[in-house]
């Protein structure tokens, strides 16, 4: 399902107080900036072998969602899993962790957010969840659930909110 990325300002002011704003400040890596689809998830430490299996199936527009615990001693994605992500119509990856060949992937017509880079290659034994909710930055990432992201931040919603919602 694709949907139309909103500025995640306007989402705020749309939903008010209940809003799910992610608190944690991600640098944007991606040649796309604004970015929107339905959450898909992993959890994982210092091993992107999930990251890059997901990245290679089709995306149908989807966003992964990928919890690295917040390390940033080695990369969960490079430049060839986010053009795997690209080449299987994935709309971005926000990885509370850190990507490498950050250069290439602002090229590309991909979003991508996290917490840094680090040209350190994690370990490749698909270790990790799949599928299940996470938590960071005060949201939860929920499969199945919605996420705009932008310059601004990251916001979630359990619906898509339609283009014609903002005045």
């Amino acid at each position: 399902m694709a949907i139309t990325p909103l500025a995640t300002a306007d989402l705020v002011d749309i939903i008010g107080e209940d809003v799910r704003s992610c608190d944690t400040q991600f640098t944007n890596y991606g040649g796309v900036t604004a970015f929107c689809g339905r959450i898909e998830t992993i959890r994982c430490f210092q091993d992107n072998g999930l990251v890059k299996k997901l990245l290679n199936s089709p995306g149908d527009g989807r966003v992964l969602v990928v919890d690295g615990y917040g390390s940033v001693h080695t990369a969960l994605m490079g430049d060839l899993i986010a053009k795997a992500g690209v080449a299987h119509g994935w709309a971005g990856v926000v990885i509370n962790g850190a990507i490498r060949d950050s250069a290439v992937v602002s090229e590309l017509p991909f979003g991508a957010k996290a917490l840094g880079t680090n040209p350190r290659k994690s370990a490749k034994d698909a270790e990790g969840e799949l599928s299940v909710v996470v938590e960071f930055g005060g949201v939860e990432f929920v499969p199945g659930h919605f996420l705009y992201a932008d310059a601004d931040g990251i916001v979630v919603t359990e619906d898509p909110i339609e283009e014609g919602a903002i005045d």
